[in-house]
Formats: C-alpha cells, structure tokens, sequence
C-alpha cells in the first residue's frame, strides 16, 4: 500500500474537501457492493485545475482508498502529485469524460452485475420503474471497444456522452457523472437500482406493466440531475441524500478522511 500523497495542508481547502468527498465515494461502493477487485475507477477534476483529475492508485481496494492516496492525474498521462501508477483503462475514460464536458467534475464507473447484465440487452434500459423513469432521458449509450489504447475509442466515448449525464457502456458497465460529487453518486445509485429491477422483472418472466409517456414524462421532470436551476435551490435532495451517506461512513468507518 503506498504511503501517504497529500497531507491537508499541503493543497488547497477545496482540494483537500474533494478529496474526502471523493474517498468517501469510493468506500460507498464497497458498502453497495459495486466494487470489483481492484478494477473500476472513480474520479474528480481538481478545483482550479480544469486538465487534472484525482483517481484511485491501481493496485489499491477501494476500502484502503483515502483523502491522502489519491492520485493526481493531467489529460495527458502525466501524474502530477503521487508515485503510484493509475489504471490505463481508468485514465483513458476518466479524461475522455472530463476533456469533452467542462461542467462535469466528478465520474463514476462501475461493473456491477446488474448494471453490466442490461448493458448486455439489446433493449436498454426500459421504463419499468420509478428509478428508470427519473433518468431515462439522462441516459446514453455507448458500443463496446478497448479504451485503453485507442485514442478513437477515446473520442467516440466523449461524442456519445454529448448532453447526457449516464452512459450505458455495451457488454461493459455503467457511467455516471455530475458537477458534484452528490450529483454523479444520486445518479448511479438511481441508474443501479434501476438494472436491478429490469433484471428481476425479466427473469420472473412476469408480464411487464410499462407506464404511458404522460407519466414517465412526468417523473423525468421531478428529477433534479443535470438541471442547474433546480439543483441550486437550497436544501435539495441531492445534498440531503449526500450528507446522510457522509454522517453513516463518519459514524462506521471515518478512516477515508485520513
């Protein structure tokens, strides 16, 4: 396990917070059960630095992730603070990301069972619950490829994401990304539990219910991700959701702040 990178006072306030936002996110994914050994990756533009991102140091669990580990990476490979190598795969979608959407800060990836079960279906994600329907319009798609040493891939990956804040990686995984690290979490959370219900609803081989547009029209237009005026209003649900998830990691395991 590598020593200690950062210390608090050696980068900025704003720096330091996200990377504790960030640690957090990653000891969320062991406590939902999205980890997958040491693969995946989640990361987060460093504030003032719109070319660098934090990332998880390959090799590491992302129960030993903390505020002080985490790498710090430029668009172009370089690592900027950080003696331990990053994924390639990680570097290639993280950037590719983060290049081609300026208000996205955070991305999170993950190949959970679920979510990699309905990238495998050629019929997406369907309406069939509540958690699909707030999202739907959110969500893209992207063909399947090796990122990690095809700047094309790269590109495409970036064109396909366009003006949508999830993406649905074919026989690979889920995306989900946000300005905040509240935002991207809400969103992937949402995306998970929507795989989970479609795959239980299809095994059953029950007759499925799909509501009418008015009514998915409807739940799109409640949902708070990627809507920048109703996201601002204090209190949202958003943060709310945010800050328990913070105050259960501080009362079970705080060790991600270190």
């Amino acid at each position: 396990m590598p020593e200690s990178i950062v210390t608090a006072g050696s980068v900025s306030e704003a720096e330091w917070a996200l990377r504790q936002e960030l640690a957090a996110c990653y000891r969320l994914f062991v406590k939902y059960g999205w980890t997958d050994l040491i693969f995946t990756h989640l990361s987060a533009r460093v504030p003032g630095c719109s070319d660098q991102y934090l990332i998880n140091p390959f090799g590491l669990l992302f129960g030993e992730i903390t505020a002080s580990n985490l790498i710090k990476v430029d668009f172009a490979g370089n690592v900027v603070s950080g003696d331990y190598p990053y994924n390639d795969a990680g570097h290639a979608i993280h950037s590719a990301v983060l290049r081609s959407r300026p208000d996205i800060n955070v991305a999170l990836h993950s190949h959970t069972r679920a979510g990699t079960a309905v990238s495998c279906m050629q019929c997406g994600l369907l309406p069939l619950s509540q958690q699909a329907n707030e999202i739907g319009n959110l969500v893209c798609y992207h063909r399947y490829d090796l990122a990690t040493d095809n700047e094309q891939e790269c590109k495409n990956l970036g064109e396909d994401l366009a003006d949508k804040w999830a993406m649905i990686m074919h026989n690979h995984g889920l995306l989900a990304a946000g300005r905040t690290m509240a935002e991207a979490f809400y969103l992937l959370y949402t995306l998970e539990s929507a795989c989970k219900i479609q795959v239980d609803v299809m095994a059953s081989g029950a007759e499925q219910i799909i509501p009418d547009k008015k009514a998915i029209a409807s739940v799109e237009k409640s949902g708070l991700v990627g809507k920048a005026e109703k996201a601002r209003t204090p209190d949202n649900y958003l943060d709310r959701n945010w800050q328990a998830l913070i105050r259960m990691l501080d009362r079970e395991d705080p060790s991600y702040r270190e």
